[in-house]
């Protein structure tokens, strides 16, 4: 195999990430050979996540100045990462010279409040995908979404699929087809439950309370949060 160029990837870690945003590009991404992964973080204090256990970040926004790859998880805690200054500086900075600025799931809501897409189409997570329009963004319902330089998964789970459209873009098909055999990525999920569209009204109605137990008025806040930072 011939000799492959270097790539640099930086994870944003925060209070409140949905860890498989990050796992699941990250377990693909890892894997394109000459690759160096920084979970970037405030500072090297554990970061809690949603599944109740938490990570630790590799790096600090200090300490990582570029990267090949910028991408940015989801889950309840990018609320509170929309409001905060030194992140989206962080964010706009990285972003400036990445060769490629990806999210996952609520992740492209940080990238759309650092003023990133603007004018782009993105992906995010079903319940939250129409308030990228705050931003300025382009809400697109496909598990997927490259506009230019910039890539976005749906939710969750997409950023596995995200990761592997990547690193076809990067490595090439051939190459990203033996990363996906090398996992074993052949998803065959037991219930037809992944989309609202397939979902049970039951199942629905429970998704949106446990959202309004977490993240009450998240569409307000972000309402709010866009307009606080200036986008029409």
């Amino acid at each position: 195999m011939p000799e492959q160029s270097p790539i640099s990837i930086a994870f944003l870690l925060f209070d409140g990430i949905t860890q498989l945003d990050l796992m699941g590009p990250a377990q693909v991404l890892s894997r394109l050979g000459n690759t160096t992964v920084h979970l970037v973080a405030k500072d090297l204090n554990p970061v809690s996540t949603d599944s109740g256990f938490p990570l630790l970040p590799t790096a600090t926004m200090d300490g990582v100045k570029t990267a090949d790859i910028l991408c940015v998880p989801g889950g309840f805690g990018t609320l509170d990462v929309m409001k905060d200054t030194r992140s989206l500086d962080w964010v706009r900075d990285i972003a400036a010279t990445a060769t490629w600025v990806t999210s996952v799931c609520t992740g492209s809501l940080i990238l759309g409040a650092a003023g990133l897409l603007q004018g782009y189409k993105a992906a995010c997570h079903w319940a939250s995908r129409d308030q990228l329009a705050y931003f300025g963004a382009i809400p697109t319902a496909e598990r997927i979404v490259f506009d230019r330089n910039r890539a976005s998964g749906g939710g969750v789970t997409s950023g596995i699929d995200f990761g592997l459209a990547l690193a076809a873009r990067i490595r090439g098909e051939a190459y990203a087809k033996f990363i996906q055999l090398s996992l074993e990525y052949d998803p065959d999920p037991p219930f037809a439950s992944g989309s609202p569209d397939k979902a049970e009204e039951e199942t629905l109605r429970q998704y949106h309370d446990m959202v309004n137990k977490f993240a009450p008025d998240r569409n307000q806040i972000v309402q709010k949060i866009a307009t606080d930072l200036g986008f029409d």
